[in-house]
């Protein structure tokens, strides 16, 4: 038993790192009207490190890979305390959703798609609360300036990323599972 708990420990940290590194080299704003708001891979291995372990690890590595991320990417902006909260609920919405639902189902390739589809939606309509709420607090905006952000670049925003890396996992997830299965 202590061996798969070490062999786990040891998968989640080469995940998590893997997600801070993909932060660190791939990172650019894609909407051209709101450039702030950038597009990174970096949840593409929580994404897979919650449909192999489940929910609780993903959560697990989103809130580490949060702190990480702000700590460093993040600070460098001015954005740490900011970007880790948002980071934290966007992720862990998707994470949340996207695993329950393939946690309780029948662990097949419909049901993966089945899941990043209701991860991608329900991190997008999340994230629209979120940005009311948080951003003018820490971003000292207005609710009524994030209210005009909100269609022509935030919801499109994330519902892109979510889209981008739901579509990389759909296509990575399954060779990447049989690798990690072979050595747990």
């Amino acid at each position: 038993m202590k061996r798969i708990n070490i062999k786990l420990i040891v998968v989640m940290g080469v995940l998590a790192a893997l997600s801070v590194v993909l932060v660190m080299l791939v990172h650019f704003p894609l909407i051209p009207t709101a450039t702030f708001l950038e597009y990174d891979p970096a949840d593409i291995p929580i994404y897979i490190s919650t449909f192999i372990y489940g929910p609780v690890v993903g959560i697990v590595i989103t809130v580490l890979v949060s702190l990480i991320q702000g700590l460093t990417v993040s600070a460098a902006t001015g954005g740490m305390f900011y970007g880790i909260l948002m980071h934290i609920v966007s992720t862990g919405t998707f994470v949340l959703v996207s695993g329950l639902i393939y946690c309780f189902s029948k662990k097949n390739n419909t049901f993966v798609i089945v899941s990043l589809v209701a991860g991608v939606i329900a991190t997008t309509l999340i994230m629209i609360p979120a940005n009311l709420i948080i951003t003018p607090v820490f971003m000292g905006l207005p609710v009524s300036a994030v209210q005009g952000l909100l269609i022509p670049a935030i919801i499109p925003f994330n519902l892109l990323k979510q889209c981008i890396n739901a579509a990389v996992t759909a296509l990575i997830y399954a060779p990447i599972a049989k690798t990690v299965n072979k050595f747990i």
